[in-house]
């Protein structure tokens, strides 16, 4: 074994894979954070939207939910590499694909825990926060959405761990990631061991990370 080949592209690999910083828009970083963020943000609004009385939200919102749980997620962006660009008639870059895919495909999955979050709440709480004035939007935002979040973390972060490690999906429409750069330098100095033990290592110190610091925020919010 050599392990000389990760010193060697060692910038290549992090600085311009991972962390998407060089003269091309690529980076695993740059792809999974603003993906968990919109992922997240769309994710409350399918959750709030399943909830919703009126079907005419509702019904929209579970089909929503429904069809995404029930395609594979490679599927996703395939249709938007090939299909999305013949649609509109203009081209649509690497990234702008695989962002768009990530944030509509996670966020029925981020909806399904955010609607389970909230319905976790006691109805007494609803209720007392109503028997004080609230409105609906106070009650929800007030009193429901922070005791949501706080029984949410869990799965919260496991689904972001998720969605960062699937975004090595989208080395396969060619965007330059930390999967596809080790692909790239492999290609070159045919080292496939050290190269792919390299980047699972990454791969998992971040996810680990993650896991750690959502037991560190789940301790902070329920001391006892």
């Amino acid at each position: 074994m050599d392990f000389g080949v990760i010193v060697k592209n060692f910038h290549f690999l992090m600085v311009q894979g991972f962390l998407g910083l060089g003269n091309f828009v690529g980076g695993t970083l740059r792809l999974a954070i603003p993906a968990i963020v919109l992922g997240f943000i769309l994710g409350i609004f399918i959750g709030l939207g399943r909830l919703a009385r009126s079907p005419w939200i509702r019904t929209p919102a579970t089909v929503y939910v429904e069809f995404f749980r029930g395609v594979p997620l490679v599927m996703v962006i395939f249709w938007l590499w090939f299909i999305i660009p013949v649609i509109l008639r203009v081209p649509i870059p690497e990234y702008g694909v695989a962002l768009t895919a990530f944030v509509v495909f996670e966020a029925a999955y981020l909806g399904e825990i955010v609607r389970a979050g909230i319905q976790s709440v006691p109805r007494g709480q609803v209720e007392a926060a109503t028997a004080t004035g609230l409105t609906s939007a106070q009650t929800m935002r007030y009193v429901v959405l922070p005791q949501a979040l706080r029984n949410m973390i869990p799965a919260l972060v496991t689904q972001f761990i998720v969605l960062f490690k699937d975004t090595s999906l989208a080395s396969i429409i060619g965007y330059v990631d930390l999967t596809k750069a080790a692909q790239i330098v492999n290609n070159r100095e045919i080292r496939p061991f050290e190269l792919y033990l390299f980047i699972a290592v990454v791969y998992w110190l971040c996810a680990y990370g993650m896991s750690r610091y959502s037991r560190h925020l789940e301790r902070r919010l329920n001391p006892a």
